[in-house]
């Protein structure tokens, strides 16, 4: 065809990429490799076999760790690690910034090693994968540069255990190393099985930026390996991956003090209202589910359209399917690649295979291991193909009539990644955005990543962000060594209380209650004299609370002023009886006058501080390379369970629940196990302070027999535990049931910042808000 025809019909010509010099970077390397441990090549073995998933060649062999691999990648870490916390931060930046530099010098290469292992067109290797690996790179130099002057109070976790995927192979190393190096950790790393090449290429950069031996491990094979390196002696495991797997690993990390984040699937809608750029909406939409064939945690995969528009917007959508170009990877102008591997393609045309809806595929995909863009419509919104994550190329749609109805349908799936909002009314875009269980949402927009805007999910999504400021705190820890908690018994003693009898009940929707069970046990004094009687609540118990918890959602939405307000009239009323508290104090403890009387009024202190905090806890606008804005926003976990401390009858309890309620959460709070009758005199003050009823929630009876009920309920968001007793273990466990958040003291007390309570009880919310016309 020459260039006339070319003008005249439009058509693309294939525009290759040549694979010349990553081919002879493999033939260099003798096409094998080991596992690069403590600066060195381990001798290769041909375990297994890296492919090109667009013709089915082999690449590479590749070795698949044991037991003994993995030891000494983590042995070498663990001394490697000591070192390299103690380097300056500005010392640590210039690591950073050399490999930034690296990966921009050989950016080519890496792109073609990146489509050759995954199958994903060159275009998005060259155009948005590998620029962000070293943006992420420049980013965390300069985190490192700011972190003693900007985190005085903090320091680096020690050896990071971190496990990815094969869908961004090289983005996602950048996104765990750089922020792990950045804050003194070392790491051991394990690429996918499918996609190993460039975390290689990587480690041979480290070498070449002279990064110190140990610092950066890296060691291949399959699950196996990710569940050795989750069971090994690391502070802290970062996993990108299968919500499956992500909860396994929740349960084999549980009660064993290892730090965790767990970015998961995703099942994210894509709202377009009837006053959208419908063809604005059209291209996002073809980056938001056929960006890297669909093999993406947090693709626009659900399709949820607004019904005066839905059907023109569907036959637009069409016809842009058919002109979509799928086939070779490194031709420069096609759209859609091949998928990673032939299995990857059986799982999902098996998904669509059972679909009950009408299923759209215009263009044919070539033989091999290729899947057509594909749209199915006519789905109810609790079909399986609306609800499981299909991790491919195919969407699929519904019709809303308004937009309280797209807010619904939008959160009626169990993941909470990320969404996209198309309208242009920026009220209405901005109204819907906050209400959307997501981590991230772009309006009008879509796949929009930065190193400096948090990334992370909700629910079955996951915890934990990736970039920001708030990423790094994943990487760190209050400094100091934590005291060892000894868990206070109750005093024991006999005969009953003086006066009319009292047995002070439980606090559930703004009320007292009688315990379910009907069981009650006394409380006495250090000398046997009885106090009163509490009750001992059950998992139905639980269940009221939280559902009361659940009733008060106008809490989350009052203002940061309004919350503010109440509680300070909370400090208000509990210093009116000050002088009773104290008293309360010294015969359920038997503390002095003087300590009693000073553990009131620092928790007056408390709910000033946090009164003060509600409205002064910034949300940010972070300094992004668009035109537009990624909002950062401070919003409230929802319900969270809190298991108080046993030392301090009344500040454990006050010190927890005020900054959940002062950023605008629920609590269900279980109240010192030794010393319960502070907490139930408490509620006494909430009833008098206009607090919502199910706002605060207060239980009395064992730590141990209420925290699997509570740390397993499907409608707790998150779970805060300072009790004596051992409960880290079973609340981890149990907390990996919707993969709800936990904050645990494994047997250790902590002096928490207010910014620690702080940070517990938001989870931040990314809003991508590109502007202009």
């Amino acid at each position: 065809m020459n260039v006339p025809e070319i003008f005249e019909s439009m058509e693309y010509g294939p525009a290759p990429e040549s694979a010349a010099e990553a081919l002879a970077w493999l033939v260099d390397r003798g096409a094998s490799f080991g596992h690069f441990i403590d600066g060195a090549w381990t001798e290769p073995r041909a375990d297994f076999a890296s492919q090109n998933p667009a013709s089915g060649e082999v690449l590479a062999d590749l070795t698949q760790a044991t037991q003994a691999d993995v030891d000494a990648a983590v042995a070498a870490a663990r001394k490697a690690q000591p070192k390299w916390a103690r380097l300056s931060g500005h010392r640590r930046a210039r690591y950073l910034y050399a490999l930034a530099r690296l990966v921009q010098k050989h950016s080519r290469l890496l792109a073609v090693l990146e489509t050759l292992d995954n199958g994903k067109p060159i275009r998005e290797s060259r155009d948005i994968d590998i620029p962000l690996v070293s943006r992420h790179f420049y980013y965390h130099a300069g985190m490192a540069q700011l972190m003693e002057t900007e985190l005085p109070d903090r320091q680096p976790l020690g050896v990071c255990g971190q496990v990815f995927p094969w869908n961004f192979p090289l983005l996602m190393l950048a996104w765990k190393i750089a922020p792990a190096l950045a804050m003194g950790n070392t790491v051991v790393l394990k690429p996918a099985e499918w996609t190993s090449l460039t975390a290689l290429k990587f480690a041979e950069l480290c070498q070449d930026a002279g990064l110190p031996k140990g610092v950066v491990n890296i060691v291949t094979g399959d699950g196996a390996v990710g569940e050795l390196i989750v069971n090994a002696d690391v502070d802290k495991v970062a996993f990108t991956g299968s919500t499956q797997v992500g909860r396994a690993i929740r349960r084999a990390t549980a009660g064993s003090g290892k730090a965790l984040t767990l970015e998961l699937g995703g099942k994210s809608p894509y709202i377009v209202f009837d006053d959208a750029d419908l063809d604005s909406a059209i291209e996002g939409l073809v980056d938001a589910i056929w960006f890297n064939q669909g093999q993406v945690c947090c693709a626009g995969s659900r399709l949820l359209v607004q019904e005066g528009v839905a059907q023109r917007f569907y036959a637009k959508l069409k016809k842009r399917m058919e002109n979509l170009r799928i086939g070779d990877p490194l031709d420069k102008c096609i759209d859609i690649g091949a998928m990673v591997d032939p299995v990857q393609r059986a799982r999902i045309a098996e998904m669509v295979a059972g679909s009950a809806g009408e299923v759209h595929q215009p263009v044919q995909a070539p033989e091999g291991c290729y899947y057509p863009p594909t749209l199915i419509t006519g789905l109810a919104p609790a079909d399986k193909l609306m609800q499981e994550e299909i991790f491919g190329p195919v969407l699929v749609g519904c019709t809303f009539r308004t937009p309280a109805e797209a807010v619904q349908l939008a959160n009626n799936t169990r993941y909470g990644l990320a969404a996209s909002v198309w309208s242009e009314n920026i009220n209405l875009a901005l109204d819907v955005a906050p209400k959307l269980a997501a981590g991230v949402v772009w309006v009008n927009g879509t796949n929009m990543f930065d190193a400096a805007a948090g990334f992370g999910g909700v629910r079955e999504s996951g915890f934990g962000r990736e970039g920001g400021w708030e990423g790094l705190r994943a990487y760190t820890k209050p400094k100091g060594r934590g005291k060892k908690i000894a868990a206070i018994q109750a005093h024991t003693g006999s005969g009953a209380t003086e006066g009319i009898d009292r047995t002070a009940k439980l606090y559930i929707g703004g009320k007292q209650a009688r315990p379910d069970g009907g069981y009650s046990r006394m409380v006495y004094s250090p000398r046997g004299k009885a106090l009163g009687e509490v009750g001992l609540a059950n998992r139905k118990d639980i269940r009221n609370a939280v559902e009361a918890a659940g009733k008060a959602t106008g809490w989350s939405k009052a203002t940061a002023h309004n919350r503010a307000q109440v509680i300070y009239y909370i400090a208000e009323n509990l210093s009116a009886r000050a002088g009773e508290f104290a008293g309360r104090i010294r015969d359920l403890t038997g503390a002095s006058a003087a300590k009693a009387k000073a553990e009131v009024e620092a928790a007056i202190e408390r709910l000033f501080s946090f009164a003060a905090w509600a409205d002064k806890y910034d949300s940010a606008a972070k300094p992004v390379p668009l035109r537009g804005m990624a909002l950062a926003i401070n919003e409230p976990v929802g319900t969270i369970g809190i298991f108080c401390r046993d030392d301090a009858p009344l500040l454990g309890l006050i010190e927890a629940i005020a900054p959940a309620i002062a950023m605008g959460n629920r609590v269900v709070a279980v109240a010192c196990e030794p010393f319960p009758l502070a907490a139930t005199d408490f509620y006494q003050v909430l009833e008098t302070s206009d607090l919502p009823g199910g706002v605060v929630n207060i239980l009395t009876g064992a730590h141990a027999e209420l925290a699997p009920h509570l740390a397993g309920h499907m409608d707790v968001d998150a779970v805060w535990s300072f009790s004596g007793a051992d409960l880290s273990k079973v609340i981890e466990t149990e907390a990996a049931t919707n993969l709800k958040r936990s904050w645990v003291n494994h047997g250790q007390q902590r002096d928490h910042t207010d910014r620690d309570w702080l940070a517990a009880a938001t989870e931040v919310k990314t809003v991508w808000v590109p502007y202009g016309e």
